[in-house]
């Protein structure tokens, strides 16, 4: 199985197709990538600027440049040198515009005699043998605006197939509809009554059946195809947690591909670990990316931004958001569980409802994987009886259902079993990263998907810890810092750090930016200020976008089905403010250039430590210079590749950047790491712990790969208030070294902190006579 030291991911859409991909390819090589990475290829939703939502599996976007220049991708980068990872989506296939889906638009016409019947996870019986669609308007009559036009029928931009023989001379729009496999109904009844499995509570996302053969065969024979052809060298699994069989289904790709490397959008909670037994190399990093930044985070701010931000605890808050899931957007897939529960069983249905809610907004990680992981539901059930103990009875009873093997081990999992841990990471996402994460807002760089924002800060010896056992347990995991999914990016996060490091002084300041731009809710005043600081300068547009996602995601001050006008003018005017009220401006623009540089430091040291720490490091396109993103779609913004491009052919004449907003020095970090790790493998074969001795000895976090030695800054200014480095030192080991990032020369033994970080933060440094 090849392997990749590296990958740098590119985000395919029609305005940088694959053949700009292509033209790229040279770069990525000479910054010392390894593998390229691409976003989901196959044929989408047209105008997708994502991917995700694909409505052909078969065939490779023509909006993204066809199978041809897919070809032509890859035969660019295996010249060079690189591998081709590959998005793949198995859990879902777009479904808003049924003319573009064949296998949608052959199940709206058949029903359930169509040849996609089985390829769609919809509960015919829920709806008198109907797929309900939620699409009309909220007027009295909104079926009175269906038209028939071409064989179809119309609802304002929306069409529809009909069956065959349903429609005769003279019949009216609405009695064709009456005579459908389908429904149209209120968009509202979708949290309700929808009828088909959902990615998340997206409407226009239906479930795919993989688990069934044939569905797994044609929805697979494109990427099939790109191993027999050697075009593709390894796979990305988008959301393996909403499939029914996730160990099965790995299984069978493992076969598909010949054994290809293999990661997975898998997103752990602290302590948890990959079911064993997975046919997978690792996930795509989101745990490494939550420790990395709590490194970065001091401690000893944690009581004050708590004063400044109030929550209640997060764990309280997150069972209060995810039951309001499982009550509202979901509240469709908990009645199709309770339609599950054996009427033998002697359970009220509104009770079972009730207590299947319940156990869902309990449960501590986003699925288990029956048999393994039986304990996360057991402690879903006590957790539940303690917060209702009316249910007790009912949630006993539920236990045993929802794990058939606690009363046979050789049980087979029942589709009430299977459909539960399809849910709970549903109910998981939905309440945790889309709702908590934007009311629990202490400190927003700790708001990450794959992270828990409860724990501040992790210490040098953890991280350490934590370093070994992914180099023992998961070497070829990958590590990350930027994805398309992140909330804010890597450099945005790495500012926001700062504040933790001064938060008396930023108590100040958020005081004084809330009264002279009010909100009237603390907590989300304390979001938006940090996002402005976080990412300035930023352009207006962007923040007004931001804002209104955030807000609305957090579900509080106002909301998505029903904004709050008078509290988003509020918002909107703070935003404005930053810009054009000189106060407001002074205040903002006088707190970044008081951060910027402890966070470029940040910035640097986090980066090395991702891209030299255990796991496959990848970089997110454009990271190399500086990323200030926030969430999706800010996040997704075109790259500038040429100004890259000439910015490392300049890094060649051996002249040290400066740290500033130009970012080459992040670009110096970078592919000197980045071609370290491609060129000398060996050098990263290991991991132990480097000593730092003296009276800053903390603000260093440094480890030895096999021979390339890590050494960077934590906590920057806290170490100026402190006095610098005074007599803090480095134990190298016995040898000779060399920056791999400024050319300087050290011997092993004690050598002053002060020399090793004279000109950056941050070292790299290889051992001469390493093998």
């Amino acid at each position: 199985m090849r392997t990749p030291k590296s990958t740098y991911r590119l985000q395919i859409r029609s305005e940088f197709d694959l053949r700009a991909a292509a033209a790229v390819v040279p770069y990525l090589r000479d910054l010392g990538v390894d593998w390229v990475y691409l976003s989901p290829v196959l044929t989408a939703e047209q105008g997708s600027g994502h991917g995700y939502d694909v409505t052909d599996p078969t065939a490779v976007d023509p909006e993204r440049g066809g199978r041809d220049a897919f070809v032509a991708l890859s035969d660019a980068a295996h010249a060079a040198g690189l591998g081709v990872l590959v998005d793949i989506v198995p859990n879902h296939l777009g479904v808003q515009t049924p003319g573009q889906n064949p296998w949608w638009s052959a199940l709206l016409k058949g029903g359930q005699d169509s040849p996609y019947a089985e390829a769609f996870d919809v509960d015919w019986d829920a709806a008198g043998g109907k797929i309900r669609l939620p699409v009309l308007g909220d007027g009295d009559d909104e079926l009175a605006a269906l038209e028939l036009d071409g064989g179809e029928l119309r609802y304002y931009d929306h069409r529809f197939p009909i069956a065959d023989g349903s429609y005769e001379t003279g019949d009216t729009a609405q009695a064709v509809h009456a005579r459908q496999h389908y429904e149209l109904v209120n968009w509202r009844r979708a949290d309700s009554e929808l009828n088909y499995r959902r990615f998340f509570g997206v409407n226009t996302l239906a479930g795919l059946r993989v688990e069934v053969p044939r569905v797994f065969d044609e929805s697979h024979s494109e990427i099939r195809s790109w191993f027999e052809e050697s075009l593709v060298d390894g796979l990305r699994i988008d959301h393996p947690d909403g499939l029914a069989d996730p160990a099965g289904y790995l299984d069978r790709l493992r076969e598909l591909t010949g054994g290809a490397y293999v990661l997975v959008e898998k997103i752990l909670e602290p302590g948890e670990t990959l079911p064993a037994g997975w046919a997978t190399e690792g996930t795509t990093g989101y745990d490494a990316l939550a420790d990395i930044d709590r490194l970065f985070v001091d401690p000893a701010g944690q009581a004050t931004l708590e004063r400044v931000a109030p929550a209640e605890d997060f764990h309280s808050m997150i069972h209060g958001t995810k039951r309001g899931i499982a009550d509202g957007i979901l509240r469709s897939e908990v009645l199709r569980l309770t339609r599950l529960v054996p009427a033998d069983a002697g359970l009220d249905p509104e009770d079972a409802a009730d207590a299947i809610a319940e156990l869902l907004a309990c449960f501590p990680v986003y699925r288990s994987y029956l048999p393994g992981g039986a304990g996360y539901l057991d402690d879903a059930v006590v957790a539940a009886q303690v917060h209702r103990p009316d249910l007790a009875a009912t949630l006993t009873t539920l236990h045993g259902l929802l794990n058939p093997y606690l009363a046979d081990p050789d049980a087979t999992l029942t589709e009430l079993a299977t459909r539960f841990q399809q849910t709970s990471g549903m109910v998981m996402a939905k309440g945790v990263e889309d709702t908590a994460f934007y009311r629990y807002n202490r400190l927003t760089s700790l708001n990450e998907v794959g992270a828990d924002p409860s724990i501040f800060s992790i210490n040098r010896v953890d991280m350490h810890n934590r370093l070994l056992r992914r180099q023992r347990d998961n070497p070829l995991s990958m590590t990350a810092l930027s994805t398309h999914d992140t909330k804010r990016s890597e450099d945005t996060r790495a500012r926001i750090s700062v504040l933790s490091e001064m938060a008396d002084d930023w108590a100040t300041v958020l005081g004084q930016l809330d009264g002279a731009a009010p909100l009237g809710d603390p907590a989300f005043s304390s979001l938006l200020w940090q996002a402005m600081i976080g990412a300035w300068p930023l352009s207006r547009d962007r923040a007004h976008a931001y804002v209104e996602k955030a807000s609305r995601e957090a579900d509080s001050s106002t909301h998505w089905t029903a904004p709050n006008e008078a509290f988003e003018d509020r918002m909107h005017s703070a935003v404005d403010a930053a810009f054009d009220t000189p106060a407001v401006t002074t205040l903002v623009t006088t707190l970044v250039e008081k951060i910027k540089g402890y966070g470029w430091s940040n910035s640097l040291s986090a980066k090395l430590l991702q891209l030299t720490m255990p796991g496959v490091p990848d970089v997110y396109q454009g990271s190399e210079f500086w990323e200030d993103s926030l969430v999706d779609p800010d996040n997704r913004r075109p790259v500038d590749f040429e100004e890259r491009k000439q910015a490392l052919v300049n890094l060649a004449f051996g002249a040290l950047p400066a740290i500033d907003e130009s970012a080459v020095a992040k670009l110096l970090v970078v592919s000197r790491a980045l071609k370290l790790r491609r060129d000398r493998p060996e050098l990263f074969a290991g991991y132990t712990a480097v000593t730092t001795t003296g009276e800053a000895a903390e603000h260093i976090f440094a480890f030895d790969r096999g021979g390339a030695l890590t050494l960077l800054t934590r906590l920057p200014l806290g170490l100026e208030r402190r006095g610098g480095w005074q007599d803090t030192a480095v134990i190298l080991p016995e040898g000779k070294y060399s920056c791999a990032i400024t050319g300087a020369s050290f011997s092993g033994g004690p050598v002053p902190a002060g020399t090793i970080f004279e000109t950056y933060p941050v070292a790299l440094l290889v051992r001469e006579d390493a093998s």
